[in-house]
C-alpha cells in the first residue's frame, strides 16, 4: 500500500498528539494544528497548576467526555495559561510532558501488597488493604505508646511508626494528614521540605521574622542587580527566571557564583566559580568589603536593623568557637548570644551612636575582618577580582534608588552550614537596604510545587501549622507553660510583636483539632497533642530505624530511597520495618526496595521480611485544592478526570485508614483512645472529605457571634460564619482555624484562592490573582520600602506609603495600617525587636553570626580560619553515619549534586517525553581531571565515595574549572540526581548512595552539595 508523507501524518498525528510530544513540536505544524483543532473542538478546558517546582505556572487542561454517568473524562491535551501573571502561557520541558505523567505507564491503578519474604506484587482490594494496616497501626501503637515520661509528664507520642508527607499534594491533603498524624500521637515526621529548604525557613524567620520568600516571581523583574548563588533557576524553575531575563533586558546586571558553569551562567553577565562549601567566606568577604568601602545604606541600618543593639557581656567568639560551647555535648549554650536589657527585663538597650564596643555593629565588623579578599580568593578558588567586582555591583545598590535581589535554592540550604549561607546573604540585604523593596529581597526558590504550603502546615517533626511549635515535654509541660514561652514580649517601644497572638492561633488550632471537645477546662485538649523530647528529622528516624526501633513507615508522595543520603544503608533499614505503606500515584523505588534489580538493588527479596502496601493515589489533574508556590500564592486548581484503576484521592486514602482506626478503638479498647476518639471529624462524609471543606476549615470560622469591640451592637462575624482574617481569632474558644497564616483564603466571600484577575497594581503586583499569605500580601517586609518618615526610598518603586491617614499602595501593607510613622513602630513585625537582625541572638544552634566550616568531607582536611575547629562543632551526627565518613586521601574529589531542565526529581524518569529528553544517567568532569583520569566523552566512569558507587557516562566538559584553594588543586564532579529502576527511560543508579547522612545544623537537611568521591573510568557497564 502506498501512502503519501501528508496522509501519514494524519493517520499517525492524532496518536502523537495525545503524547506531549505534539506539545513540543515533534510533528509538523499544518498536521498538528489541524489535529489539535479537531481534538479540542469537543473538550472542555480546565485550570490548573503545574505539579514540579515552586513557580506554579497555570495549565489549561482539555478532557473529553460529556459528563454522562458511565463517560470517563480524559485528559488529552495541556497547555500554558497565557493569563497567569508569572508564566504567561510559557511551560518548561518539565511542564510541556505533563500529558505523559497523566498517562505514564508507571501510573498505579490497584492497591497492591508485597508479602513478606515475597518476590512479586499481590493485587488485593481497598478492604482488605485499609483492614490489614489499620491492624498494623493499632497493634504498634498500644504496644509502643509512651503516654507519661517518668517525671509525670503527659507526652501521648507514638514513636515505633513514622510518617513522610508529600511535597505536591494540596494544602487540603496536608492538612488532614496533618489531624490524622498527631491524633495517632505521630511525632517521627517530615515533609520533603526537611530534605531540601529547612534551613531557609530557619534562617529568615531568625533574621526577618519569617522563613519564606520575601518578594515574588515577577517583582525579580524590578531588580537593578540579581546575585544568583547557591541555585540554577534557569535549569530548576526555568519559567520563573524570565524574570531574571526581563529584568536584564531594563539593564540589570546578572552574576552567577557556582561550581559550574550552568545554564543560568549562560545568560548571566558574568560567572565565577567557587568551591562547593565556602559560600560563608565568599559572603563573609562581601560584608568585610562593605563595612570597609562605607557602601552601606545608613539610614536603613540605623533605623530597621539591630545594628545600635548592645550583646550582653559573655559573648565572645575565638578559634572557631562561640561563647557557650559545651565540647561533651557537641552543644552550645546560647545565653550569651543575646541582648543587654533594661531594668524591665524585656527592653534590650541600644546605641545609636554606634560606638559601644558590644554593639552589634562593631561585633559584626570585627568578626568579618578576617574575610579578606585575599582570603576569599584562597579558600573559594574565586578569582580575586571577579569577586571585588561582585561586591561592587551589591555596594551599588547601597542608595535609595536602586536595588538588588538574590535568587538561590538548594545549592546554599544542603550543607551543614545551610543555614549560615542564608543568614549571610539576609545580613548582606539588611546593610544594602534590599528588605522589603521591590525588586529586592532574599527570595528562596522552592524546589516542589507545593513545599512551601506543607512547611506552612508544619508537616515536619516539632512544628504545627502556621509556624506554631509542636509541645516539648521540656519546655512546655503545661499548657500555661506553652503559652508563656512561645508568645514573646515587645523588645522596643510601641513595637507590634505579633507573635504576642500566639495564644488566640493556637487555641483556634486546638478547637479544629478537637473541636466541642476542646473546652477551657482541658486546656483546648492540649495533652492531646504530642510532645517531643528531640527532633525526629528524617535522619533521626533512619537512625532509630537502623537500630530496629522503627516498626511501622507512611510514605505519602514521598520516595525517600532516592531523596535520603546514604541510600544503600537506607535500603537496608527498610528491610528492619515490619511493615511500610506507600501512598503514590506512581511507582517508585522506595515501594520496590525489597526488589532485585541486578547491579542498580542487589537485593535477596526473600530475606527481606517486610510487608509493603503500595496504594494507588489521584495525581494533580485529577482533584481539586491549592497549592502554595514559592511567593507565597495559594492557587486553587480544578480537577479535569478521573484517575485511572482504582486510584483515590489522598483525603479518601487517609480518611478511610483513621476511621478503620477508629473503629478498632471504638470496639476494642486500648492505648491511650482520647486523641483519637475525641478528634473533630465534622464531614460530610467521613470517609471522604472534601476539598472544598477542608480549605474551609485552613481559613477557620466563628464558633459563636464575634462582637465589634468599638461597638458591641455590631458583629465582626456571627456564628457559623467563615472569618475575613487572623485578625478576628480569638483563645476563648470562639474561633478555630487549621492555619491562621491562611485566614482569609475561604472567606463569607467564598474562595479567594480561585481568583483570576490578573490586573496589574503596579510594579507587577496582581493581587486579585489567587491570595498570598498572609492577608494577601505579595512582598513582605513592606513596610520597609519607605523610610522613617512614611516615603518610599525610592519615589519609582511606591509600592505602600503613608498617606496622611494610613499606609496604601499597591500592596497590602505588611504593618499595622493605621500605625503614623511618628509612633514609631518598626517594620519587622514578627520579630520582637520590630527590626531585622544582623546578629541572631539565640534563634540558631551553630552561632549568632555565620562562621566559615568546611562539610564534613573536606577536600583540604583542616580549615585555615582555625585549623582546631574544621567543621561545625554544633553538627548532629550519629555513630553509624559518622563510621561512613570519607577522607580526602581516599576520595580526593568534590561531588555535588544538581538538578536537569529537563527532569524534576525522580518523577519525570516515568514520562515519557522526559526520557526520551535525556535518557541516560552522565555525571559531568573537567577537562582537566578527565585528561588526569584517562576519560574521554562517552566513556563509562565508576565514581565512588566511602558509601557506595554510582556508574555513568562521563560528559567532559569545559563548565567545571579545577580551582586553586589552599595551595592546593581541587576538582569538583558534577552529579545530577535523577535516575534509578523504576522508569520508562535506561536503568540508573541511585546518586544518593555517594553523599552522607549528616545534615544542616539547624534543620538537618542532608549535605548534598559537598562530598567526597573519587572517579574511575571503567568498561562497559
Amino acid at each position: 500500500m502506498q501512502v503519501s508523507r501528508r496522509h501519514f501524518l494524519k493517520v499517525t498525528a492524532g496518536g502523537l498528539a495525545a503524547s506531549s510530544m505534539g506539545v513540543l513540536g515533534f510533528l509538523p505544524s499544518e498536521a498538528l494544528a489541524e489535529v489539535r483543532q479537531f481534538r479540542l473542538a469537543r473538550a472542555k478546558e480546565i485550570r490548573n497548576t503545574c505539579p514540579y517546582c515552586s513557580v506554579g505556572c497555570g495549565l489549561l487542561m482539555y478532557s473529553l467526555g460529556d459528563g454522562a454517568k458511565n463517560a470517563k473524562a480524559e485528559i488529552i491535551h495541556i497547555e500554558g495559561d497565557p493569563d497567569h501573571p508569572v508564566s504567561r502561557g510559557s511551560l518548561c520541558p518539565k511542564g510541556a510532558g505533563l500529558l505523559d505523567f497523566i498517562h505514564s505507564p508507571n501510573r498505579l491503578k490497584y492497591p497492591e501488597v508485597r508479602e513478606a519474604g515475597s518476590s512479586t506484587w499481590k493485587r488485593i482490594s481497598w478492604h482488605e488493604a485499609v483492614e490489614r494496616i489499620a491492624r498494623h497501626i493499632k497493634d504498634d501503637r498500644d504496644a509502643n505508646f509512651v503516654t507519661k515520661t517518668a517525671e509525670g509528664v503527659t507526652v501521648n507520642r507514638w514513636l515505633s511508626t513514622a510518617m513522610l508527607t508529600a511535597s505536591a499534594s494540596s494544602n487540603e491533603t496536608g492538612i488532614l494528614t496533618q489531624k490524622v498524624m498527631r491524633s495517632l500521637g505521630i511525632v517521627g515526621t517530615d515533609a520533603q521540605a526537611r530534605v531540601c529548604h529547612g534551613p531557609t525557613v530557619s534562617a529568615l524567620a531568625s533574621t526577618f521574622g519569617r522563613g519564606a520568600m520575601t518578594n515574588t516571581w515577577v517583582d525579580i523583574g524590578n531588580a537593578d542587580f540579581i546575585l544568583i548563588m547557591g541555585g540554577n533557576p534557569a535549569e530548576a524553575h526555568p519559567v520563573g527566571f524570565k524574570w531574571a531575563v526581563e529584568a536584564k533586558k531594563r539593564g540589570a546586571r546578572i552574576v552567577v557564583v557556582d561550581p559550574r558553569y550552568n545554564r543560568s551562567a549562560a545568560v548571566a553577565d558574568e560567572y565565577l566559580p567557587i568551591r562547593a562549601g565556602s559560600d560563608i567566606v565568599f559572603l563573609g568577604g562581601v560584608i568585610n568589603w562593605l563595612v570597609a568601602n562605607d557602601k552601606i545604606q545608613w539610614e536603613y541600618v540605623r533605623a530597621y536593623t539591630n545594628a545600635a543593639y548592645i550583646v550582653k557581656e559573655g559573648y565572645g567568639f575565638e578559634d572557631g568557637l562561640f561563647s557557650g560551647y559545651d565540647a561533651a555535648k557537641g552543644q552550645y549554650d546560647r545565653s550569651s548570644w543575646n541582648y543587654e536589657f533594661e531594668a524591665d527585663g524585656t527592653t534590650a538597650k541600644t546605641d545609636p551612636t554606634l560606638q559601644h564596643p558590644r554593639c552589634v555593629w562593631n561585633l559584626m565588623k570585627a568578626h568579618y575582618a578576617r574575610y579578606t579578599p585575599e582570603l576569599v580568593e584562597d579558600l573559594t578558588g574565586t578569582p580575586k577580582d571577579g569577586f571585588l567586582r561582585v561586591c561592587q555591583h551589591l555596594g551599588s545598590t547601597a542608595v535609595r534608588d536602586r536595588v538588588g535581589t538574590i535568587l538561590y535554592a538548594l545549592g546554599w540550604t544542603q550543607h551543614t552550614v545551610g543555614a549560615q549561607n542564608i543568614r549571610t546573604m539576609a545580613m548582606i540585604q539588611l546593610l544594602l537596604g534590599n528588605i522589603g523593596m521591590p525588586g529586592g529581597g532574599v527570595n528562596a526558590l522552592r524546589g516542589h510545587s507545593n513545599i512551601q504550603g506543607l512547611s506552612d502546615l508544619g508537616l515536619l517533626s516539632t512544628n504545627l501549622p502556621g509556624y506554631l511549635t509542636l509541645p516539648s515535654e521540656k519546655a512546655h509541660p503545661t499548657f500555661a507553660d506553652y503559652i508563656a514561652k512561645t508568645a514573646p514580649k515587645a523588645q522596643a517601644p510601641g513595637q507590634l510583636n505579633f507573635w504576642a497572638n500566639t495564644p488566640k492561633f493556637f487555641v483556634s488550632l486546638l478547637k479544629w483539632f478537637w473541636g466541642d471537645k476542646a473546652t477551657k477546662e482541658n486546656d483546648w485538649g492540649y495533652d492531646w497533642l504530642p510532645k517531643w523530647d528531640k527532633m525526629y528529622d528524617v535522619l533521626q528516624v533512619m537512625d532509630l530505624m537502623h537500630n530496629g526501633k522503627v516498626n511501622g513507615f507512611i510514605v505519602q508522595g514521598f520516595n525517600p530511597l532516592t531523596s535520603f543520603p546514604d541510600a544503600r544503608k537506607t535500603a537496608a533499614d527498610f528491610a528492619k520495618l515490619k511493615y511500610m505503606v506507600v501512598i503514590d500515584p506512581i511507582a517508585t523505588e522506595t515501594a520496590s526496595f525489597w526488589q532485585n534489580h541486578g547491579e542498580f538493588n542487589a537485593v535477596d527479596p526473600a530475606s527481606i521480611k517486610t510487608e509493603v502496601f503500595r496504594l494507588p493515589s489521584t495525581c494533580f489533574a485529577e482533584e481539586d485544592g491549592a497549592i502554595v508556590n514559592s511567593s507565597r500564592w495559594l492557587q486553587w486548581h480544578w480537577k479535569g478526570a478521573n484517575p485511572p484503576g482504582e486510584a483515590k484521592t489522598d483525603q479518601e486514602i487517609l480518611a478511610e485508614l483513621f476511621m478503620a482506626v477508629r473503629a478498632l478503638y471504638a470496639k476494642e479498647g486500648g492505648t491511650a483512645p482520647e486523641p483519637i476518639l475525641n478528634l473533630s471529624w465534622p464531614y460530610k462524609n467521613p470517609l471522604e472529605p472534601t476539598p472544598e471543606e477542608l480549605a474551609k476549615e485552613l481559613n477557620g470560622r466563628a464558633l459563636a457571634d464575634i462582637p465589634d469591640p468599638k461597638d458591641p451592637t455590631k458583629f465582626l462575624a456571627r456564628k457559623g460564619e467563615q472569618i475575613p482574617n487572623f485578625a478576628l481569632l480569638r483563645d476563648d474558644g470562639t474561633t478555630m482555624s487549621a492555619c491562621w497564616i491562611f485566614a482569609g483564603c475561604w472567606t463569607q466571600a467564598g474562595n479567594q484562592m480561585a481568583r483570576r484577575d490578573n490586573t496589574d497594581a503596579g510594579l507587577g503586583n496582581t493581587p486579585g490573582w489567587a491570595w498570598a499569605w498572609p492577608a494577601n500580601r505579595r512582598i513582605i517586609y513592606n513596610r520597609a520600602s519607605c523610610d522613617p518618615s512614611g516615603k518610599p526610598w525610592d519615589p519609582k518603586r511606591n509600592l505602600i506609603s503613608w498617606n496622611g491617614a494610613a499606609w496604601a499602595g499597591a500592596d497590602v501593607p505588611d504593618f499595622k495600617v493605621d500605625s503614623p510613622p511618628a509612633d514609631g513602630m518598626n517594620p519587622f513585625i514578627m520579630n520582637p525587636e520590630g527590626v531585622g537582625r544582623l546578629f541572631c541572638t539565640d534563634k540558631l544552634v551553630d552561632g549568632p553570626f555565620p562562621e566559615h566550616y568546611e562539610p564534613m568531607e573536606s577536600p583540604l582536611g583542616t580549615n585555615p580560619l582555625h585549623p582546631k575547629v574544621v567543621s561545625s562543632p554544633a553538627v548532629r551526627i550519629f555513630k553509624a553515619d559518622r563510621e561512613r565518613l570519607g577522607t580526602h586521601d581516599q576520595f580526593p574529589y568534590v561531588g555535588t549534586t544538581y538538578r536537569l531542565t529537563e527532569h524534576f526529581q525522580f518523577w519525570t524518569k516515568s514520562v515519557r517525553l522526559n526520557a526520551i529528553a535525556q535518557p541516560e544517567q552522565f555525571v559531568e568532569i573537567g577537562e582537566t581531571l578527565a585528561a588526569e583520569k584517562g576519560i574521554k566523552a562517552g566513556d563509562w566512569v565508576q565514581v565512588s565515595s566511602k558509601r557506595g558507587h554510582i556508574k555513568a557516562k562521563a560528559v567532559v566538559t569545559k563548565r567545571i574549572k579545577a580551582l586553586k584553594v589552599a595551595g592546593r588543586t581541587v576538582h569538583q564532579i558534577g552529579i545530577p540526581l535523577h535516575w534509578g529502576w523504576e522508569t520508562v527511560a535506561k536503568k540508573g543508579f541511585l546518586s544518593n548512595t555517594l553523599p552522607p547522612a549528616v545534615g544542616d545544623c539547624n534543620t538537618q537537611t542532608p549535605e548534598y552539595k559537598a562530598f567526597l568521591v573519587n572517579v574511575e573510568k571503567i568498561g562497559v557497564a
